[in-house]
């Protein structure tokens, strides 16, 4: 007769969001304002038209508060992105979505520069400001 409790503990667990895996850690000057640029050469998603690869640099720059992010979870959330169909507009915003909603900087900045496809570059620039 199988045990009940054993069943539960093999059950699976409720999947992470993907804004979930940003970590954070405390602003060590909280009381200065300061930028943190942080370059990811590397980000991958996928065209939602076409199914190929879009590869770009994202460079994320910000005046933190209270918390910055802790940058091995900013990589595995990143990565995330990799096999998902998104326009660049979207998947840019996205981003600056979650890590707002991670950090509640002073500011942000991301700046989305996507390699040439069929002979046009791409950039997208979003910006949060927090109200006064």
């Amino acid at each position: 007769m199988a045990n009940p409790r054993r069943q539960n503990r093999t059950s699976p667990a409720p999947q992470q969001s993907r804004a979930d895996q940003l970590e954070t850690f405390e602003n060590p000057h909280p009381k200065r304002d300061y930028v943190i640029e942080t370059v990811c050469p590397e980000f991958t998603s996928l065209c939602p038209k076409t199914g190929q690869p879009d590869f770009g640099t994202l460079t994320i720059s910000y005046v933190p508060d209270k918390l910055c992010f802790e940058l091995k979870s900013l990589k595995l959330y990143l990565q995330t992105y990799r096999n998902e169909g998104a326009f660049y507009e979207d998947v840019t915003n996205r981003i600056l979505d979650d890590l707002v909603a991670a950090t509640k900087p002073r500011s942000m900045k991301i700046t989305a520069a996507f390699t040439p496809r069929g002979g046009i570059r791409t950039n997208v620039y979003v910006e949060y400001a927090r109200p006064h």
